[in-house]
């Protein structure tokens, strides 16, 4: 077993960002800085330790967030081991497709390092990921990175994190030089010039400040000693009275406003150039929080359904949540774990409470990427993983049996894209049937189903790309040959208006027969709500056991609406009278009657077909805006913004019909000779036009006649 960090010592951090601001790059100095590689690995080789899947080194992006642990002393306590913290870590993507992955990982963080490209400043999915950690209050440091590139500008990267993200952001550092002449920088809590020299820029030099840079940096550290002091009464008044706060004073003031999330300290480097990467350690181990620093985790007592406060403490009974499965070519699934409370050791059962059954923690170990590190004994605070659990899903909870817990679940966002996949021959039908399960365990966000009508096996994701990864890791990691349709669009439907139906099925075959009654009403909800249930019988006109096997009916039906056979979403349904017969009533009755209801009543509450509408930025320089503006206005796109970044470029934004955007990544390309780039999200459902549902309409027939 390796050694156990105090748990005051431990750092659970995610590095997120946009896709290609650096996350991988950094985190791979920082693994080379804290002694846990000997070689950088680097992207554009192909050699990125925390890039292990063939499909990320392949293509040169994050598909899957990796975790690993690393151990730091902070750069001014002189290699004093006492000082020593753990650090675990997870790389995470930054491609909007793989939301998952940040998702899930911030739920079980108690920090985060938000990595900004210095010419690009906030881009697209740097917003979406910021706006997950805030959906779990995950205290953060930004860094500014590639300050070595051809139009770095860090104020406008700054600004950009203040204008577009939060005013709480405050900087730290500031940059010596820019583009090819930054040479290092500048640490305001300190006020010392900071240089990165030796081989790979490992070892660190203070110096006094050039004399070039004195006047910003005074400025600069008057600004950030006024956001500081603000956050404690005593500072502040010394402050006030002309009385500069000490070193300790300073960085204990600084740490308790980010751990508030009121401030977010600003870093800059170029980690790809070896400067800048210590300095984020020893912010992590300065700034973040430990476990105990967080608020207590909220649970609900499994015995009595009531709210309960969870706190970080060994000596407590177990609370873990598993927030990722992984598939495992050499010792199967891997079940990821944060452990809130409690200590998970390896050859004890644990109590799945989502389940209600028990499973062995027959090996733990703690992951560094694909490799892994036996473990006997996993504590609060600290983040592994079981090897070898068949029946845990990503958000269950594991505790022990005598004092069951259920933590809060992971919410995961619908899929807006679906693909038609076959298995070419007989022998690949079993096959593809375990890859597609295996691949959904591991993945909340893509999801298969069986179309009934024509007996097609729909899969669905986030993205064209995400399928496609999906699809590749099926013809390598499980062997399986398949032919895979057109991506398509995953429509919903919902209703308009309120409205009343009812659902009365009797059959009479000679014997016992079937009779169920129902009165339904249904009504509209806001949009994310899903489906809502409500029983208003009253006066036993329907027995009580019947009411599930309705819901249940009602469920099914749901599955596929009245417009087009698309799923139907924010739909309350209000069960209000019936009547049942004393023998021939039964539950299979009382179903078909609920779904016969439901599906009358949807039809009377003007049904419309929905969806998905994507965020769009587009990226491209000045002078092919018009074409490209004029292209996405073919695509029924709604052009909200457009702006300047960097030198000659514009960035467009937009919302526009995912139905549209098929392929759009070739023609802007073509449209751009190469020079453009674009970055799509999920924003929200929309009303689909009158006369794009009768051109889906007739799309469909050709496949209904040849069934």
């Amino acid at each position: 077993m390796s050694q156990r960090y105090p748990i005051e010592k431990v750092r659970n951090i995610g590095i997120i960002a946009h896709i290609d601001a650096g996350k991988t790059t950094t985190s791979e100095r920082i693994l080379f800085y804290s002694g846990i590689s000997h070689k950088i690995g680097e992207i554009h080789d192909g050699e990125a330790i925390m890039d292990w899947m063939e499909q990320e080194r392949e293509r040169g992006i994050t598909i899957t967030a990796a975790a690993t642990t690393c151990f730091w002393i902070p750069s001014d306590r002189q290699k004093d081991e006492a000082f020593k913290h753990q650090i675990n870590i997870i790389d995470t993507p930054g491609h909007v497709d793989f939301t998952v992955e940040v998702e899930r990982s911030l739920r079980v963080l108690d920090g985060a390092v938000v990595i900004f490209e210095a010419v690009a400043g906030v881009e697209a999915q740097s917003e979406t990921v910021w706006r997950q950690a805030d959906k779990y209050h995950v205290p953060r440091l930004c860094y500014i990175n590639k300050m070595d590139r051809m139009g770095a500008n860090f104020d406008f990267a700054l600004n950009s994190i203040l204008e577009k993200l939060t005013p709480n952001a405050v900087a730290i550092h500031l940059p010596m030089g820019q583009e090819e002449h930054f040479s290092g920088l500048i640490d305001l809590v300190i006020m010392k010039a900071l240089y990165f020299e030796g081989d790979h820029g490992i070892e660190l030099k203070l110096t006094e400040i050039p004399a070039e840079y004195q006047e910003a940096a005074k400025a600069a550290r008057a600004k950030l000693l006024e956001r500081v002091v603000e956050h404690d009464d005593k500072v502040m008044e010394k402050y006030l009275a002309g009385d500069e706060p000490g070193l300790v004073d300073l960085k204990k003031t600084l740490r308790k406003a980010v751990l508030a999330n009121k401030l977010v300290p600003v870093l800059v480097g170029s980690s790809f150039k070896n400067k800048g990467v210590q300095p984020i350690l020893d912010a992590v181990v300065d700034y973040l929080p430990s476990p105990l620093d967080v608020p207590d985790v909220k649970g609900i007592n499994a015995n009595n359904n009531e709210a309960i406060l969870i706190k970080s403490d060994d000596t407590a009974p177990l609370a873990a949540l598993a927030f990722k499965i992984q598939t495992d070519p050499f010792v199967g699934q891997l079940t990821y774990f944060r452990v809130y409370s409690g200590i998970m050791k390896s050859g004890t059962y644990v109590f799945n409470t989502t389940t209600g059954n028990k499973e062995r923690v027959s090996r733990l170990v703690r992951m560094h990427a694909n490799t892994r590190a036996e473990e006997t004994e996993v504590a609060a605070g600290d983040i592994g993983a079981i090897v070898g659990m068949k029946n845990t899903k990503t958000g269950d909870t594991l505790c022990d049996e005598e004092t069951p817990i259920i933590l809060e679940k992971i919410e995961f966002p619908e899929p807006v894209v679906s693909v038609k996949i076959e298995p070419e021959s007989r022998a690949d039908q079993e096959k593809i049937g375990d890859a597609l399960r295996r691949l959904s365990d591991e993945d909340p966000t893509f999801k298969v189903k069986i179309d009934h009508e024509t007996g097609d096996t729909i899969m669905s994701g986030m993205g064209e790309l995400h399928l496609e990864i999906l699809v590749d890791r099926m013809f390598r990691e499980f062997k399986v040959k398949a032919k895979v349709g057109r991506p398509r669009v995953a429509y919903r439907e919902t209703i308009t208006a309120e409205a009343e139906a009812q659902g009365k099925y009797i059959r009479q075959t000679g014997g016992r027969g079937q009779y169920g009654d129902v009165h339904l009403r249904v009504r509209p909800l806001e949009s994310g709500q899903g489906f809502s249930f409500v029983n208003k019988i009253k006066g036993g006109v329907i027995p009580e056991e019947f009411v599930p096997a309705i819901k249940k009916g009602i469920e099914e039906a749901l599955a596929k609406g009245v417009v087009l056979g698309y799923p139907m979403v924010d739909i309350e349904a209000e069960v209000f009278y019936g009547s049942y017969h004393d023998v021939d009533s039964s539950e299979a009755a009382f179903k078909i009657a609920g779904s016969m209801a439901f599906q009358e009543a949807a039809r009377r509450a003007k049904p419309i077909l929905m969806e998905p509408i994507m965020r769009l930025e587009v990226v491209m320089p000045e002078k092919y805006l018009c074409d490209v503006t004029g292209d996405l206005n073919s695509r029924r796109a709604q052009i909200s913004n457009i702006s300047d970044r960097g030198m000659d470029l514009k960035v467009i934004d937009a919302t526009v019909p995912l139905a549209q955007m098929f392929g759009y990544t070739t023609t802007l390309r073509s449209l751009t000779q190469g020079r453009g780039s674009s970055m799509m999200e999920f924003h929200h459902f929309a009303r689909v036009p009158d006369n794009i549902v009768k051109q889906i309409q007739e799309s469909k027939q050709p496949k209904e006649a040849t069934r």
